[in-house]
């Protein structure tokens, strides 16, 4: 940074992250949005003229939480910096850089449970089956599609797979998720079929003389990165004409929830979608509701 001023956070933040990513098993993916958030933390204790940490009180910290609002940062952007400042500023007191706990008056905003984007089954078929056949990457499009949609994954979980990650005989995959949690799930058939497509015919010219266990390859034979899953997935949906936000999650929400649809039990899919807690798999329940209300008003008499 600019002088001595900001020496103290940004001295900090390394220890920080590493104990982040050994002890509390983050995903580098959360671990960078931490790093941003709190570099926005140190420009503005830099401002301030904050040089050490007992400098800090929980005025200052309701004053950040103010300058983020004035912003126009989203409300769930607002809390997930909040959440990296608290946790920055505890690990300052389990390893007794300060006394005093600072942050225990800090409220987080108030989060509006929103409702996932949700396709009906026609609808992620038609996202699913939108690509070109004529496409040399169709059969690993496809494949990847599949099963985003049989299992529910997150797209960095699909980019990670590998080979020795699929049971062909019994039909399950097993992932790494946030937290690096392992999880099994089942697979369906049609995702196996499309996956077996692409391993027998593309994969092989894809991966040419390199070896990898990966799954998914590049066009150059790299390993498939969690972006470009997004770029697959977005180029599906404009072919399928859904100009709306179509992404990985939204396969991922359609899974979750017609799951619900189908009844399932509400556990199960926690476990499915590996979910920490139930109360974040429950919002599937409100689509849920939100399916049968629209079922209700459009056949009932007097809708």
């Amino acid at each position: 940074m600019k002088n001595s001023a900001s020496a103290w956070p940004v001295n900090r933040i390394k220890p920080y992250t590493d104990y982040l990513r050994v002890e509390a098993g983050l995903s580098e993916n959360t671990l960078l949005a931490y790093q941003r958030d709190l570099a926005k933390f140190t420009e503005f204790c830099h401002d301030k003229g904050i040089s050490k940490p007992d400098q800090l009180s929980p005025l200052l910290l309701q004053q950040f939480a103010q300058y983020l609002a004035s912003l126009k940062l989203a409300t769930p952007s607002i809390a997930r910096h909040l959440t990296a400042v608290k946790m920055f500023l505890r690990f300052h007191l389990l390893n007794s850089w300060v006394k005093k706990d600072v942050c225990a008056a800090l409220e987080s905003p108030k989060l509006w449970r929103r409702l996932p984007g949700v396709l009906s089954k026609q609808k992620t078929v038609e996202l699913i089956t939108a690509g070109d056949p004529e496409n040399e990457l169709y059969p690993r499009d496809r494949a990847l599609l599949e099963l985003l949609y049989a299992t529910g994954l997150r797209a960095s979980e699909a980019a990670n797979l590998t080979l020795k990650d699929i049971n062909f005989q019994i039909g399950y995959i097993r992932c790494i998720g946030k937290g690096r949690k392992e999880r099994i799930v089942p697979i369906h058939q049609t995702a196996l079929d499309a996956i077996n497509d692409y391993l027998r015919d593309l994969r092989p010219k894809l991966l040419g003389s390199r070896t990898t266990g990966q799954l998914f390859l590049s066009r150059t034979g790299q390993a498939l990165s969690r972006i470009e899953v997004w770029r697959i997935v977005r180029r599906s949906a404009i072919a399928a004409g859904m100009p709306g936000k179509i992404t990985p999650h939204t396969l991922r929400h359609c899974f979750g929830s017609h799951l619900l649809q189908g009844g399932a039990d509400l556990r199960i899919v926690q476990e499915l979608l590996g979910h920490a807690d139930v109360t974040t798999t429950q919002i599937y329940t409100h689509v849920d509701q939100e399916h049968l209300r629209a079922i209700h008003k459009k056949y009932h008499p007097r809708g």
